[in-house]
């Protein structure tokens, strides 16, 4: 398989370079970039577009959640904290993974094992969905059976994903990230960090503050709010 690219953000140079001592011994994991702070690390995410991301959680300014909150689209995430307290909360993020500092080897060694597995695992499953194909959602006692045609809208939800359609909004075990690598790109749209938009499901959009759009879907009167650099994509696509 092809290296999977990552960076390293972290405000110590020293356990930068624990890191970097610790990656050597996997050179299937190729370092493209490091950034001591989270402005940097923003700046260096959106140019590099890593896969992995090892995140320190406890920054001076911003710390590693607030980092997270910033990006439309969220590497596979590892905190390395030397606080196991913010363990609970990575999750919270969908993180993949976090490392108590100092950084045990072999801990280390078996996170880089499950990394390669879960992507190998995502690009085997990276075919597109038709729009016409039904797929099978259960939440609870309830079932569909649906087309990717009739979703209006997926949400980040914690670990999960909410998934809207008709006057049904049920809870899938599955990241957008995930989805999104599935979803036909000419339909479906990132409008920002925690929500994908079906296009054929807008009904108007709305100038917004800053630069940002506002999208309100059919039927459901939902109002989706396009990030910044997404309102950017979205009018190169609609072409104004």
């Amino acid at each position: 398989m092809e290296n999977i690219t990552a960076i390293i953000v972290e405000d110590s140079r020293l356990a930068r370079n624990e890191l970097k001592v610790l990656l050597k011994k996997h050179p299937q994991i190729e370092l493209v970039g490091e950034a001591e702070n989270v402005d940097k690390a923003y700046e260096l995410i959106n140019e590099t577009q890593p896969k992995v991301l090892f995140l320190d959680i406890n920054m001076p300014e911003k710390n590693g959640f607030e980092l997270l909150e910033m990006l439309d689209n969220v590497p596979l995430t590892i905190f390395t904290t030397a606080y196991d307290e913010y363990a609970i909360k990575s999750f919270e993020y969908n993180a993949f993974d976090y490392l108590l500092k100092p950084i045990n080897q072999d801990r280390f060694s078996k996170t880089i094992e499950k990394v390669i597995v879960s992507i190998e695992k995502e690009k085997s499953e990276e075919k597109p969905f038709e729009l016409h194909r039904q797929i099978f959602i259960k939440d609870g006692e309830n079932c569909w059976l649906i087309k990717i045609s009739e979703i209006a809208v997926f949400e980040i939800v914690g670990n999960y994903t909410r998934v809207y359609f008709e006057n049904h909004k049920p809870l899938i075990y599955k990241s957008l990230n995930q989805i999104e690598a599935k979803l036909p790109e000419a339909t479906f749209f990132r409008a920002n960090r925690q929500q994908i938009i079906n296009l054929t499901h807008i009904e108007k959009v709305i100038p917004w503050f800053n630069g940002k759009l506002k999208a309100v879907m059919k039927n459901s009167g939902q109002e989706i709010e396009v990030s910044r650099r997404q309102s950017y994509k979205f009018k190169d696509v609609f072409g104004f």
